[in-house]
């Protein structure tokens, strides 16, 4: 096994048995919680090649490069696979989200509203606990607007500060 390079990204292997850096998740894991945490299909992720910079930063590039590349941001940061539990993004729950069929939680006007302002809420859900994707619904239908942490009955904002909005 090779040692991780922090400063480059490296492409997921297709599979976690064609690994060749310990501790990295393959493209089929990372597709594979995506359809079975947030029921997303898998074909959502079709066009997209997953990229690893740092440890367990997960990005998603809507095409094909040859790798490593040596640069600092490269897509759609999508998620972090190195901790405990892995952990979505703002952006990736707001680009692939709308597919999601399961743990997402639909949050009324005044609810929506603290939670893009970055409050912590109170509320009953009968759901999963840990990350969810957090919607609204808008003119156009309901819409994910970020990642919420859920545990003992409070739901914590995670939404980014410079994400944050106070929205009247």
């Amino acid at each position: 096994m090779r040692e991780n390079d922090g400063t480059q990204f490296d492409r997921l292997p297709e599979t976690g048995s064609e690994r060749d850096v310990e501790g990295r998740p393959s493209r089929k894991a990372v597709v594979d919680w995506w359809v079975q945490r947030f029921g997303v299909p898998e074909d959502a992720f079709a066009e997209y090649t997953l990229w690893e910079k740092g440890k367990g930063k997960v990005w998603a590039l809507p095409y094909d490069l040859d790798g490593p590349v040596p640069v600092e941001a490269l897509g759609l940061k999508l998620l972090r696979t190195r901790q405990e539990h892995w952990k979505p993004t703002t952006d990736a729950v707001q680009r692939f989200g709308g597919e999601a069929t399961k743990n997402v939680l639909e949050l009324d006007d005044e609810r929506a509203k603290r939670f893009t302002m970055g409050e912590d809420i109170d509320l009953d859900w009968d759901g999963d606990w840990g990350y969810l994707i957090v919607a609204h619904e808008l003119a156009a239908g309901v819409e994910p607007i970020g990642v919420g942490l859920f545990t003992h009955g409070t739901l914590k904002s995670m939404m980014p500060k410079g994400h944050q909005r106070d929205v009247v």
